[in-house]
C-alpha cells in the first residue's frame, strides 16, 4: 500500500465518525476509512494543512460552515433531472389526480424536497406540477439541503445542459432558457417554475420549521448515510409532517423495513403513510 501523504490515525478517524454523528446523523462504518481520507485529503490540501488532527481541530474552532465543507466532502450531491422517474409519474399519474379532489376545498398543494441538492429533484417536481395542477391552485415545492451553496445554485437555477439527458426536447424548450455566448452549454430554469419553489438551508437533525403538513415528500439517497435508529426517528418525524394518506418518496436502495411502521409500500419505493 502507498504511503499516505497526510497521517490519518485511528483516533482521527473516530473523531471523523463522531463530528459527522453528531452534526448530520451520518453513520460511518469502519469500511470508510479509505474514502473518508481520500475526500479529506482534498480540503486538507487546499487549506495548506500537514495532518488530519490539525484540520480536525480546525473543524471544531470553525463550527458550522467547516462542519458543511467536511458533511459534503464524505457525501455525493451528484444528481440530474428527473432521476428515478417512474417518482415523478406516480406523482403526475396518482398522486396529483388524488390531490385534486382531496383538496379541492383548499385548492393547495405542498411536496417537500428534503436533501435537496442543487435542485434538480425540486424543479422536476415543480415542472410536474406546473403540467398537472389547474390554474387557480396555490401548489408549492419546498425545498432544503444542509448545505447552503447547494442551496444557491438551486435558487439561481443555472444548470450544465448534461444535466437534462433524458428530458423531452418539448419539456426543455418549455421550461429552460438556453445560454448563449459565454453562457453556452448552460440552461436556466424559467422564472414561472422557480416561482413554485421556496429554497432553504435546513438540516434535518435540528428542529423543522414548517407551520402545515405536506401532501408529499421526496427524500431520496439521504437516509443511506444514517444508522438505523436515526432513520426510524427521521421517518416518524417525516410522518408526522405528512397530511393523512401523505405520500414519501425514497431513493432505490433505501427501504422502510423495519425501521418504521407508520407507512405502506405501494412499490418502487413509494410509500403512502397509514398512522
Amino acid at each position: 500500500m502507498s504511503e499516505r501523504e497526510f497521517t490519518f490515525t485511528d483516533k482521527d478517524f473516530k473523531r471523523v465518525q463522531k463530528i459527522a454523528y453528531d452534526f448530520a446523523g451520518i453513520d460511518l462504518n469502519d469500511s470508510k476509512n479509505n474514502l473518508v481520507y481520500n475526500r479529506l485529503a482534498k480540503r486538507i490540501r487546499f487549506l495548506g494543512m500537514s495532518a488530519f488532527h490539525e484540520y480536525l481541530d480546525y473543524v471544531e474552532q470553525q463550527g458550522e460552515s467547516e462542519f458543511i465543507h467536511l458533511i459534503n466532502s464524505i457525501t455525493t450531491n451528484l444528481t440530474f433531472f428527473f432521476r428515478e422517474n417512474h417518482h415523478f409519474e406516480y406523482l403526475s399519474n396518482t398522486v396529483i389526480p388524488e390531490l385534486l379532489k382531496k383538496n379541492a376545498a383548499t385548492k393547495k398543494i405542498r411536496i417537500w424536497s428534503a436533501g435537496c441538492s442543487t435542485g434538480e429533484e425540486p424543479y422536476s417536481i415543480a415542472i410536474v406540477l406546473k403540467e398537472s395542477v389547474p390554474a387557480g391552485w396555490d401548489a408549492k415545492v419546498i425545498a432544503t439541503d444542509l448545505d447552503s451553496n447547494v442551496v444557491n445554485t438551486g435558487m439561481t437555477g443555472v444548470y450544465k445542459i448534461d444535466r437534462l439527458k433524458g428530458i423531452s426536447e418539448e419539456r426543455k424548450s418549455r421550461w429552460f432558457k438556453k445560454g448563449e455566448g459565454s453562457k453556452a452549454g448552460f440552461v436556466k430554469t424559467k422564472k414561472e417554475l422557480q416561482d413554485v419553489i421556496e429554497f432553504g438551508q435546513l438540516n434535518l437533525m435540528d428542529s423543522w420549521p414548517f407551520k402545515e403538513t405536506f401532501d408529499v415528500i421526496f427524500c431520496r439517497n439521504v437516509v443511506i448515510y444514517f444508522d438505523k435508529p436515526t432513520q426510524s426517528k427521521l421517518f416518524n418525524r417525516y410522518a408526522d409532517q405528512l397530511s393523512s394518506e401523505g405520500h414519501l418518496m425514497v431513493g432505490h436502495s433505501e427501504s422502510l423495513y423495519k425501521v418504521c411502521d407508520r407507512f405502506e409500500l405501494l412499490g418502487q419505493t413509494i410509500y403512502k403513510k397509514i398512522k
